[in-house]
Parts: C-alpha cells; structure tokens; sequence
C-alpha cells in the first residue's frame, strides 16, 4: 500500500520516474448501469458548502442500511477525477459513497479559489460523515474513508480526531506537509525552502493591496524536451482528454495550481504525527511498485499502529492508480472495507 502526495512545488517534479503501464485501461470518466446518482451538498463546521456526488446501487432495500465510504480526489484535482471513479466501482460493490470536492476546489464553495488549507480539508472529510450519518439508509457506525494522492494525508489527518471514520485506506498518497518542506526524497534543501516561504510571504503583499493572484506547482500546461519524467505522467492525466475536468466558472490555466500565498501552509502540515492513535481502526496504503510517491506510504505504514497493511500494486506509477482499472486493486478494496465496515462494536 501506499500513501500519495500531489506535485505542488515546481521543484518536486523534477524528480522520480513515471508510469510504466499501458494506457489502453484508463477509464477516469466511468461510468455504471448498477448506481444512481445524486448530486448533494452539505456544510462544514465553517459553514462552508462541501459539494459531493452520492452514489447509491440501484438495488438498495428500503428501510435497510448499508457502510458508506467517502472518497477524497488527489490534491490539486476536484471528484471527478479519480474520485468519481473509485467511488462507483465501490457503489457497484454494496456500499454507498461519497465522492466530495475539497473546499476551495471544484464546486464547494472557498474563496480565493484554489486555497490551500490542510485543516479545513481535513473538516471537510468530518462533515461528509456528518452528512453520511444522518442518512436513513447508512449505518453511521459503518463510515469508512478512501483517500487518492493529498486525500491520502488530508483523510489521515481527520480520522486522528474523527473516530467515527471506521476504516482507512489510502491510494497513491502523498504526505503534503512532507513534500512541501522536503521535497521528493528530501531533494529541497532548507536554503530552497526558505526561498519559496519569502516569495510567498511578498505575495501576500501584493494580494492585500488588490493585486494579481498567482499561482504555484501543480501540472505543466505543455512538454518539452526537457520535461521530467513525473511532469510527463501528471500531463498525461491531467492536460490531455484522459483526465482533464475544468469545473464550470474555472479555466483550465489554474486548473490543478494551488496559490502561491497559501501553499507555504502545508509545511506547517504533520498528517502522520500521532498517526498510531487511530489504531485500532484498521488502515491500508496502497502504493504503485513504480510510483515516485511511494515514500509517503512506506513511511505511514512504518508509523501507524496495527491493524495496518501496505499493499504494493505491480508495475504500477503513482498516476496509475488514478484511473488504471486494470491496476487498481478494487477487490482488495472491497475486501477490507467489508471485513471492517461489516463489523459493528
């Protein structure tokens, strides 16, 4: 298994390898005869309006209750990407889930668009179970969590405080707070990391006094010669028709770029401390045997208390497990969420 981390700094891009699968089995935009779905909205502790798509199998009993699964999208992405994606296969399995927007991204509310805040992603996630709970036809003691790349660390995160979060499973994690400070095998230097916090904090200068908002990392808009190797496998996902979601009232240049005055916040960001006290709320990483994120899983797991599993995919990138569904390991998915969500204390 693993956890995921999403490229926010242009520097973390420049290292690791990328996807050696096919592309033949990419289905991001699935889509299923066996689920309804419901387009939904709830609010947070910040009243902030949290934006998800519910999906239900049509062969739901009335009057009985089913275990819930919420599903977070990589950093930088919004539900439909990837999260849309796991949450209907889970559907087709039995279980209902929820596949939400973060606030600032996609179609929850957040304004400026594009803000980093680690704390209110991770409220997010307590809120949806919040809005899974008082639902007639799920057992709120049966709500467990699905995490995708920044999901991953943002979904840890809430579960340390939120022990109504059952189960845990993360997919290509990326530790945001690590990645941040450290880079990719701890690639940035103290020196470089200074640089971009005083960037930063002068951006937040101009942005008070009216001026330009800017952006920083995120997903090259175009390859050259020169472009990395994880460079080419986020654009192969996200800038091409395989995955690319621009959300109504977006554009498609900032689509995936977080803001340079916000996203020094992830360095203040520490998802795996205290990672142990979620036990004995069981947690499973899942982890591509190629994906340059495969650190943060490795180390997450070295972390957390049992019950735990690190599940490492084959010949899979860190990407590949966004859409892959020749790659994604859904029956083992669908297996712990049944052993712990089936399990009422």
């Amino acid at each position: 298994m693993k956890k995921i981390l999403f490229s926010v700094v242009a520097s973390f891009m420049m290292l690791g390898v990328g996807s050696a699968s096919a592309q033949t089995d990419a289905d991001n935009f699935y889509k299923s005869d066996l689920v309804n779905m419901e387009k939904v909205s709830f609010s947070n502790q910040y009243k902030m309006k949290v934006a998800g798509n519910l999906f239900l199998p049509k062969d739901m009993k009335a009057g009985e209750t089913y275990p819930a699964i919420i599903v977070g999208h990589p950093m930088g992405a919004v539900k439909e990407q990837s999260a849309n994606l796991y949450a209907i296969k889970m559907a087709e399995r039995g279980f209902v889930t929820l596949a939400i927007d973060l606030s600032f991204w996609g179609e929850s509310e957040g304004e400026p668009r594009n803000t980093v805040s680690p704390e209110i992603y991770a409220e997010d996630f307590s809120a949806a179970v919040d809005f899974l709970g008082t639902r007639p036809f799920v057992d709120r003691k049966r709500i467990g969590v699905i995490g995708i790349c920044g999901s991953g660390s943002f979904a840890i995160s809430a579960a340390k405080i939120d022990p109504r979060l059952k189960a845990i499973a993360t997919i290509s994690m990326y530790n945001m707070g690590t990645a941040s400070r450290n880079g990719l095998k701890h690639a940035l230097t103290l020196e470089q990391r200074k640089q971009i916090i005083a960037e930063a904090a002068e951006q937040r200068y101009v942005e008070f006094l009216g001026g330009e908002t800017k952006y920083t990392g995120g997903t090259v808009h175009e390859l050259t010669a020169n472009s990395s190797p994880i460079e080419r496998e986020f654009y192969e996902f996200y800038r091409t028709e395989r995955g690319e979601f621009t959300p109504e009232g977006a554009t498609s240049l900032t689509t995936t770029h977080p803001t340079l005055a916000s996203n020094t916040k992830f360095m203040n960001f520490y998802p795996f401390a205290d990672i142990e006290t979620i036990s004995p709320r069981p947690m499973l990483f899942i982890t591509g045997e190629n994906a340059h994120s495969r650190e943060f899983s490795e180390d997450a797991y070295s972390k957390a208390a049992e019950p735990k599993e690190l599940y490492i995919v084959p010949g899979a990138g860190h990407v590949d497990l966004y859409d892959r569904v020749s790659l994604i390991p859904f029956d083992k998915l669908d297996s712990f969420f049944k052993e712990y969500l089936n399990i009422i204390p």
